[in-house]
């Protein structure tokens, strides 16, 4: 409302100037013949160059402030350098012709035409060159200032993922969610890739960005970030969240290292969901449901509701059934966390001649039947796994 208000202002204030300047110079500029003619022609003319400005407004509505600064200062810098080599013509006009009066039209217009000149590369200069300004001026660079939340970048593999809905749901999240669009245009590629597993993940990914945009908790934008450098997707999100201040939010594990080398913020669900798995001790009781047989004689396998794997001693002979235990250890690792305990209906270990307590299963027998020991498990999950990325692995 404020911007129709604003250009009906200045079509009309266009126009009063254009009339009052005719009623004020009328007699210099000889229009005392038919003057109702002339006042239309004119209020016509900038009525047409008002509403020229106006709609060359409308068109560019992704307007950069540092864009227009450079232009500002380039073209003050520019007349500067224009008048000092004003002089310069003028010595050179002095010096060459002796009739002064018959070259100075020439003169003139050879200084407008060194103003021309050097506003052209003077603007050139500082729109290329303008974050080099900041080492040249002190305190003046052409960067933008993010104060309050800052945006969050969506990477193709988030919107595959589709877990960020249910952290939008929980009101954690605060900002403005951001997904360029050469994200939507990847997304779009997979959805459209004769792979069908590819297929699926893409569509999936177009579906998360649907229901995102319904919304009402966030805010979400699709700029084009055209001026995002890069060849790739990767290199354009990081370079896109260097110019918003932004954050990115991904499950690439290569993504996340180089963003974090070039001082860029990144949100790893992977990360936030480890740090989100409660906090399990030694010596506590827990209850798991027996899933499955374990790699060891006597070991059954569980899962918590976060997916966490379960190693219970002594559960092999209560599948499908719902244990007590006490757990004996925890193993973390990058590809996630595990938890080794011990059935507490499971007799106690037996006792050596000297009082030692003997290994509830014997390890050396344990690995001759092709099983594994707890610690044998400790050293196989310990090994780093590769997870496939869901933009590059699909």
């Amino acid at each position: 409302m404020i911007l129709i208000i604003l250009r009906g202002l200045f079509v009309f204030l266009a126009a009063s100037v254009a009339v009052l300047f005719l009623l004020s110079n009328q007699e210099g500029l000889n229009i005392t013949r038919a003057p109702a003619t002339i006042v239309s022609l004119v209020m016509a003319l900038t009525l047409a160059i008002s509403v020229a400005v106006i709609v060359f407004d409308i068109k560019t509505p992704n307007k950069k402030l540092s864009a227009y600064s450079g232009v500002f200062l380039g073209l003050i810098a520019g007349l500067i350098v224009a008048y000092a080599l004003s002089f310069v013509v003028d010595l050179v006009g002095v010096l060459f012709f002796t009739d002064q009066q018959a070259v100075q039209g020439v003169l003139e217009g050879i200084k407008v035409l060194v103003g021309v000149i050097t506003s052209y590369l003077c603007i050139s200069l500082v729109l290329q060159t303008k974050d080099d300004f900041r080492f040249v001026i002190p305190y003046v660079e052409f960067a933008k200032e993010i104060r309050g939340n800052r945006p969050t970048i969506l990477d193709t593999s988030i919107l595959v993922d589709g877990r960020v809905l249910d952290i939008i749901e929980t009101h954690v999240l605060q900002g403005a969610i951001v997904v360029p669009k050469f994200v939507l245009n990847e997304l779009q590629t997979i959805a459209d890739s004769a792979d069908k597993l590819r297929r699926a993940r893409g569509r999936r990914g177009l579906d998360v960005l649907q229901k995102l945009q319904d919304s009402t908790i966030v805010e979400v934008s699709i700029p084009d970030a055209d001026d995002a450098e890069g060849i790739n997707v990767d290199q354009k999100l990081i370079s896109l969240a260097q110019q918003m201040q932004g954050r990115v939010m991904t499950n690439d594990y290569n993504l996340n290292k180089v963003a974090t080398l070039r001082g860029v913020d990144v949100i790893n669900l992977n990360d936030l969901a480890k740090a989100m798995r409660p906090v399990v001790l030694p010596g506590e009781h827990m209850r798991v449901r027996i899933v499955k047989p374990g790699e060891g004689p006597a070991q059954g396998v569980g899962y918590l509701d976060d997916g966490t794997m379960v190693v219970v001693e002594g559960g092999r002979q209560h599948l499908s059934e719902e244990v007590q235990l006490e757990v004996t250890s925890t193993l973390q690792t990058s590809a996630g966390r595990m938890i080794f305990g011990r059935y507490e209906g499971e007799p106690p270990a037996e006792k050596t001649q000297d009082g030692a307590p003997r290994s509830p299963a014997p390890a050396g027998a344990a690995q001759a039947d092709g099983g594994s020991t707890p610690e044998s498990d400790h050293a196989r999950l310990a090994r780093p796994r590769t997870g496939r990325n869901p933009r590059r692995g699909a």
